[in-house]
């Protein structure tokens, strides 16, 4: 279950899928992070993450964790976005047993779960793949 704390420190991430760019060295860090991984720069700027990219890995998930065991079975896979960042999210929209690594695939952004019995609606992102 998502915290409502942690998921508001969230939102910019979840809702316009903002990431970190090292003014130094201008390697994107998603999520942002204070200290480069390349060069140890402590600058940033804010961007915004490409909205396309391509499936490195994936896998079927057929027993799900709590909350999730209506959606099985699902997919979730790391993908490679069009500016390099790796992320890993669920792939919606389709026949998981029909992905492919390599397959192209769209940043979108969508309802994950609800929290509790207050019933916050919790968005965040996920992968569509692109029809070829």
């Amino acid at each position: 279950m998502i915290g409502s704390p942690r998921y508001w420190r969230e939102i910019p991430q979840r809702y316009r899928y903002e990431a970190a760019r090292c003014r130094s060295c201008g390697k994107i860090h998603f999520p942002p992070r204070d200290v480069c991984s390349a060069c140890r720069g402590r600058e940033f700027e804010t961007t915004t993450l490409a909205q396309q990219g391509t499936i490195e890995t994936f896998t079927v998930i057929h027993v799900a964790p709590s909350g999730f065991e209506d959606e099985v079975p699902y997919a979730v896979a790391v993908v490679r976005l069009d500016d390099g960042v790796k992320i890993t999210a669920q792939v919606v929209d389709c026949d998981p047993e029909q992905l492919e690594i390599g397959q192209p695939v769209r940043l979108e952004f969508r309802k994950v779960t609800e929290d509790g019995k207050s019933g916050i609606i919790c968005y965040g992102y996920k992968f569509v793949p692109i029809a070829s």
